[in-house]
């Protein structure tokens, strides 16, 4: 009975009171000097991804990630610029409150630079496709893909890396 748009809304509001409940206590002085801020920032996060076209995306990042954690596989607490969203901290997607860290959403998603928005999502090795084979049984096969970056190293970085392992000296 609730658009995409306002049950992003609702969870991301009752997130962000349980996770400031846990910060600072509940129905604490501290809780109501800071709900005002925080819930000024979780709004203007919200009003981007719903403008921008992306409430489903955090839904289904949120989903898997829950699944994961409810089925004991570990996922890292969070990096890159989706750390920087206060909707992501609330909807349990990352465990870095972005405003004790001045970490700026915009980083992440910003309408004046339109890109899709990406979380870097870091799942146990063993059990990652654990997390990929139910994103694919849940949204579809034809909807999933990974994605891997490898990285190269010059000739002087793979002496110096293979010397620091064997406990040579790089003169060496």
């Amino acid at each position: 009975g609730m658009t995409i748009d306002d049950l992003l809304r609702q969870l991301s509001h009752d997130g962000l009171i349980d996770r400031m409940e846990c910060l600072f206590g509940a129905d604490t002085a501290e809780f109501h000097e800071n709900l005002a801020t925080y819930q000024a920032r979780l709004d203007f996060e919200l009003d981007v991804i719903i403008q921008m076209g992306f409430p489903g995306y955090f839904l289904i990042v949120m989903d898997f990630i829950g699944w994961a954690k409810k089925n004991d596989i570990p996922v890292g607490p969070g990096r890159g610029s989706g750390a920087g969203s206060l909707v992501a901290y609330a909807l349990l997607i990352t465990d870095i409150e972005p405003l004790k860290y001045d970490l700026l959403f915009e980083r992440f998603l910003n309408p004046e630079r339109v890109s899709m928005p990406d979380f870097d999502v870091d799942f146990c090795m063993e059990k990652r496709d654990k997390v990929i084979e139910y994103v694919a049984q849940t949204y579809g096969k034809e909807a999933v893909s990974q994605i891997i970056t490898f990285g190269t190293m010059a000739a002087k970085a793979v002496v110096r890396d293979v010397a620091r392992v064997q406990g040579k000296s790089y003169g060496l």
